[in-house]
């Protein structure tokens, strides 16, 4: 069996920037144990499975060991894929997923998500422990849906952290978002998943559903820049809206080829 893929740089306008995901688009589900193993062995930090359903398209992520729940930046790049690729001649795609309807529309030489909100609020996990997941002081703590958030001094402190991926991996979390005021932007973030298989994410789309909300109430703003500053960087856009976030980027294709299983 062959199977195609696209693999998209995301929130990023040039290859080798932003964050890496692979794309399969399928006729039918294949067993979720082979996506599972497809992910695993394309060792990027998501694989976006998706196929059509109704007048949209059913959308599945995996990281290289676990399926999750949302994912922005293999959206984004799903998107690019159906777009660039004449899958939809429509200025919006809805995708069904286990977040519910996902809507991406064109906007400008990017693409814009209609995400959920998740506004974060008390964390129950002890400031020592975090702090010495971390490695650095911390000035507020609070916990999201499936993240906790870590604000610390500034973007200096994000840029230098040195995390124990042991120890966060054992917390009873997805990961940690460590986040400050920018200097360049309204905030910047790191993103630390080792529980999935990703010690650093380069640009995670979804945590920015939790820090937007955060950062949008903290400097009374509804439209925020972000940059996630991992060793690849990335840039996003951030609208609140209600009890939504809409994020903006731009995905660039790096290469397409054939799985043969």
């Amino acid at each position: 069996m062959k199977i195609p893929l696209t693999q998209v740089d995301a929130f990023t306008s040039s290859v080798f920037g932003g964050n890496p995901a692979a794309v399969v688009p399928l006729g039918e589900w294949l067993p979720s144990d082979v996506m599972q193993k497809i992910a695993m062995e394309n060792q990027l930090s998501e694989t976006a499975f998706f196929v059509p359903e109704g007048s949209g398209f059913r959308l599945r992520w995996f990281t290289p060991n676990k399926e999750v729940n949302l994912c922005g930046h293999a959206t984004l790049a799903t998107a690019h894929v159906i777009f660039s690729q004449g899958a939809s001649r429509a200025d919006a795609i809805e995708f069904e997923t286990r977040s519910g309807t996902l809507t991406v529309k064109r906007w400008g030489t990017g693409y814009e998500m209609d995400f959920p909100a998740d506004k974060p609020g008390p964390c129950s996990i002890s400031k020592e422990k975090i702090e010495e997941s971390i490695g650095s002081k911390t000035k507020e703590l609070l916990a999201g849906r499936e993240d906790i958030v870590a604000i610390v001094e500034s973007a200096k402190d994000v840029a230098r952290l040195t995390p124990d991926f042991r120890l966060i991996a054992e917390l009873d979390v997805r990961g940690i978002l460590v986040s400050a005021r920018g200097d360049q932007s309204d905030f910047v973030s790191r993103c630390f998943f080792p529980r999935f298989g990703i010690d650093e994410d380069p640009v995670t789309g979804s945590a920015h559903t939790t820090l937007a909300p955060y950062w949008g109430e903290a400097l009374g703003k509804r439209e925020l820049r972000a940059k996630q500053i991992s060793a690849r960087g990335g840039e996003l856009e951030c609208l609140l809206a209600e009890d939504r976030v809409f994020l903006r980027g731009q995905a660039v294709t790096y290469l397409r080829g054939e799985i043969e299983i």
